[in-house]
Parts: structure tokens; sequence; C-alpha cells
């Protein structure tokens, strides 16, 4: 990508190519000015001398609001100079008017995707085709350089527990950040720990107690849906039976395998038949 390709006119008549379709490559700041507008004059050059510096992982795209009236009333233009950024089609950000120098980079910065988002999306691919091995690289790719990074210590220990490597995800658990996938790691704990303590231990001649052991057991064999039967069946039973932890268990491996797998979405549906 040339200077000139970080820096563009655009019109009503290829809006959508230039900045939506493109925006799925990279993220499209568009400014909407006009020749009669004295503050774009100053910022305008701004945002060209701070896109020609972000060395290609932006566009800015420039719309005459006067050329482009459609397209201004499209996207709420009242004032101007008015910026918005776009990213896979969608506006991720905006601003109008002057803003400090600090504040337009602080703009830029934040619309534009981290390399290390890139390998964790990849990392949860790997986890969605059962490969284990090859995700927790990834995501140990990606704590090389940032070890507190949460999305990638949640990523890794998943790969750990689907590995057997309880001791390696209880380590990252017990000390898991604050962070919106807290809660997550939170279920993830309880079932490290569940696993742990059923993996030895003999039951007792109680038949829930010995299905519950067994549903484990199958857990960590691998064999998910009958480790999910098992525990559903438990539940459909007793629903209070060890103070409800079957249903927590359940809860976590849904968290595991994320909302949109067909075991979770197929047992989330039982589960809620059972309770309601």
């Amino acid at each position: 990508m040339t200077a000139s390709d970080y820096i563009i006119d655009v019109s009503e008549a290829d809006f959508e190519q230039k900045v939506l379709i493109f925006s799925q490559q990279l993220p499209v700041i568009v400014d909407f000015w006009a020749e009669w507008c004295n503050p774009c004059k100053t910022l305008g050059p701004l945002l060209e001398r701070l896109t020609i510096e972000a060395q290609g992982s932006i566009r800015l795209a420039k719309l005459n609001v006067d050329e482009n009236q459609n397209l201004t009333i499209r996207y709420g233009v009242h004032s101007i100079p008015a910026i918005k950024a776009f990213r896979d089609g969608k506006i991720v950000s905006e601003f109008v008017g002057i803003q400090p120098e600090s504040r337009i980079r602080e703009f830029i910065h934040s619309i534009i995707p981290d390399p290390s988002d890139l390998i964790i999306e990849k990392g949860n691919s790997m986890l969605e085709k059962s490969q284990w091995k090859s995700a927790e690289a990834a995501f140990k790719d990606v704590l090389k350089t940032s070890p507190s990074n949460s999305r990638a210590l949640l990523g890794l220990a998943k790969s750990y527990l689907f590995q057997n490597k309880y001791i390696d995800a209880l380590a990252i658990l017990n000390t898991f950040p604050a962070s919106k996938e807290y809660n997550v790691a939170l279920n993830l704990l309880l079932l490290t720990n569940t696993i742990i303590q059923e993996k030895d231990r003999i039951p007792s001649d109680n038949p829930l107690d010995a299905a519950y052991n067994r549903a484990i057991q199958l857990f960590i064999k691998g064999n998910y849906p009958a480790a999910m039967d098992g525990l559903i069946d438990i539940i459909r039973e007793n629903k209070n039976f060890h103070n409800g932890e079957p249903r927590l268990v359940l809860l976590a491996i849904f968290d595991l395998f994320g909302e949109n797998h067909p075991l979770t979405q197929q047992y989330r549906q039982e589960l809620t038949t059972i309770l309601f």
C-alpha cells in the first residue's frame, strides 16, 4: 500500500467499496468535511500526517459533505468536522470537532487491531477444531509478550483442560487477573477442582454419588456427551445433590466449549427444560 492508498477521497459512488468493504481488511477513518469549514482545514492535515505515520495500518477517507448529502444524512452528521472510524463495515468509534493531537493519536490507536488479537482468534479456532496442542502454542505465543492477557490466559487454561493437564490449568485459574473473562475463569476453576477431587476418589455406595464420579471419569476420558448425559440425569433426579454441584459443573463445561458449540446448545436446552 502506497501513501496515496492511505489517504483517499470518497463519494457516494464508491463509499461502499472503499470504506465499508475495505474496512474488513483495515480500519477506515472517514473525515466528513467541507471547503467552508475552517476547523476542517486544521484537523484535515493533522489526520493526514498521523495516517501516514501509521504506515498502512489505517486508511483515511475524506468525504465532502456538500457533494455527498445522502451519506451525510445516513450517518447523522450535523456538525463538522465529524470523524467516524469503520471496522468490518460498522462504526466502531467517532468524534466531532477539533481535538488535541494526543487525543487523536489515542483514537487511532484504539481502532487498530492488536496483532495478538489475531493469534488469540487463531488459538480459539484451534480449540473449536480439537487441536489442543496447537491452541496451547498459540496462546503461549501471546503470553510471551503479554503475560497478563486475560483472553490468552483463559484460552491456555482451556487447552490444558482438554489435554488433562489439570495442575497446569489450576495454576492459571487460581491467579486469574481481574477482567471480563474472570467469571468464566472462576467456573473453570470449579470444574478443574472437581476433576482433581473425583479423579482418584472411590465413590460411596450411594447410586447418585457413583453416577457423579462416573460422569467426571467419562469427561476425563474425553467422552463429553456421555459425561454431560450423566450430569443431566443426576440433576433430573436430584437438583440439590452435592449442593447443586453437578449443575455448576455442567455450566462450567458450557463455558469450556463456548456458547456456539453444538454440545453447549444441546445440553443447555436440556438443562433449561429440567430446571424450568
